[in-house]
């Protein structure tokens, strides 16, 4: 079992920061790839960014060029530096891990909101 430690969630006004973090503990030496997931209200959870062990990187076109994803390992912590918020940027932002066998851990979802 992995557990998952979010913060950094907050309000925010539009072309704003905020910086995400995701604490991992318990067995997570078989962690491949973590991630960042985010669901706004009326609408299906979406992949904003992932990074791999090796550090290869993925991100949602909704956000490229405004947010990065990056990892410590020494920290087994996975951040999200979003820049440039926009109010559609808005949601429950979920902190995800997937092992070598595929099995995926679950945060229990920090809000942003990105207002005026």
């Amino acid at each position: 079992q992995v557990q998952l430690v979010e913060s950094g969630g907050g309000l925010v006004q539009p072309g704003g920061s905020l910086r995400l973090s995701c604490a991992a503990s318990g067995s997570i030496f078989n962690i491949y790839a973590m991630g960042w997931y985010r669901q706004a209200p009326g609408k299906q959870r979406e992949l904003v960014a992932v990074i791999t062990g090796s550090s290869n990187t993925n991100y949602a076109d909704s956000v490229k060029g405004r947010f990065t994803i990056s990892r410590d390992n020494a920290k087994n912590t996975v951040y999200l530096q979003m820049n440039s918020l926009k109010p559609e940027d808005t949601a429950v932002y979920y902190c995800n891990t997937k092992d070598l066998g595929g099995v995926s851990s679950w945060g229990q979802g920090t809000q942003v909101t990105v207002s005026s």
